[in-house]
């Protein structure tokens, strides 16, 4: 019980300090008030983190994290068996509801703010989530490849290419994560990722003598 109530308390402080975090920056976000959204004494985000900056670094870790798995259960969509045009869509579409979520963008500003005070935060990010989303897209990728479905490829390049085709529109639409994008924009923009991509590595069609 001991540990398990140890566990909460962790995983509560760490969500206030994220969206302390978020909301203030680093400077201006006080531990006391992180205590206060997360229902602790001030003592005790100290006992488990030791200062403020550690307690930013998991934070950030923690955002990351939860970024991660749902970028995963999107990847994970795409099997072999189904539709690729389809699959490709909505494993798009998916992957941009993800990257337009409130947290994510909040997350997003506050690596932009801090990186000039913590450069390892773009490691954290890279390292827990994005890298591995990108790995995970290029496994699936290359079995497409591998079953004849996709042209020969690099599967990591395509990967990277993928996402791009999907965020960079996005990013511009929202300027920068000031403006909400709109579901039916979302899809407009996952469309034509994914006509860009197939177009690319789609399969070949075969030459009529």
């Amino acid at each position: 019980m001991t540990t398990r109530g140890r566990i909460d308390k962790r995983e509560a402080i760490l969500a206030a300090a994220g969206e302390v975090f978020a909301r203030e920056g680093y400077a201006l976000a006080g531990v006391d008030v992180i205590a206060a959204e997360a229902g602790v004494a001030k003592p005790t985000v100290y006992n488990h983190f030791g200062d403020k900056e550690t307690l930013f670094r998991e934070a950030i870790a923690a955002d990351a994290d939860r970024a991660l798995a749902k970028h995963l259960a999107a990847v994970d969509r795409l099997r072999d068996g189904n539709e690729l045009r389809t699959t490709l869509e909505n494993v798009g579409h998916h992957m941009l509801v993800c990257h337009c979520e409130e947290r994510s963008v909040a997350l997003r500003r506050l690596l932009n703010a801090e990186l000039g005070r913590f450069p390892d935060l773009i490691d954290i990010v890279r390292g827990r989530a994005a890298d591995r989303v990108t790995e995970a897209l290029a496994d699936r990728l290359a079995r497409l490849a591998l079953a004849g479905r996709l042209r020969k490829l690099d599967p990591t390049e395509a990967a990277e290419q993928f996402i791009a085709l999907l965020t960079g529109p996005v990013e511009a639409r929202s300027r920068l994560g000031t403006r909400p994008v709109p579901d039916d924009e979302l899809w407009t923009v996952t469309r034509a990722a994914v006509e860009t991509f197939l177009r690319a590595f789609g399969e070949a069609l075969p030459v009529v003598e």
